[in-house]
């Protein structure tokens, strides 16, 4: 029903349009399910305009874990396209997961998963290694740089570096 105005809105760069992927298998864009997609907007400033949202809120950490969640997974969905990814997500329904996104990067897919806190831990992140061995995972968070077994942690401020 919204088909075309969302084609619009990405097309004119307002959003960024983010793919399910139910098979996290080489290549992604064969496996996307065209009938679900999560969007984002193409800048965190527009989100936070749109949202209400000043700087100082950011700052002083006065916003709910909710909101945070969601402010760094759009940051994330912004860099991450602005690298020249495309942007899949990926879904399980038993027991239910979820990785925030999926990319390829040197003929492997790469789940990142995204943390808005120091808090870590990831059941879906786990089920994903359980049913794919992926060679390399990422967790984003505001934890410094560090690895632990395949998974790499990386600072949010630097998916540039991804």
């Amino acid at each position: 029903m919204f088909g075309d105005s969302i084609a619009w809105l990405v097309f004119a760069g307002v959003v960024l349009s983010c793919d399910r992927n139910a098979r996290a298998e080489i290549p992604l864009a064969a496996f996307k399910d065209v009938a679900a997609f999560k969007l984002y907007m193409s800048d965190v400033g527009l989100l936070s305009s749109f949202t209400g949202i000043l700087w100082e809120n950011i700052a002083k950490n006065q916003l709910s874990d909710t909101y945070r969640g969601a402010l760094a997974e759009n940051y994330v969905a912004q860099t991450l396209k602005a690298s020249g990814y495309e942007l899949y997500y990926w879904t399980y329904d038993s027991p239910a997961a979820e990785i925030d996104f999926l990319i390829q990067k040197n003929g492997e897919i790469v789940p990142i998963e995204v943390k808005s806190g120091k808090n870590v831990s990831a059941k879906s992140l786990k089920h994903f290694q359980k049913l794919y061995e992926p060679k390399k995972v990422i967790r984003l968070s505001e934890k410094n740089f560090g690895t632990d077994g395949n998974v790499f942690a990386i600072p949010l401020y630097a998916v540039f570096c991804i």
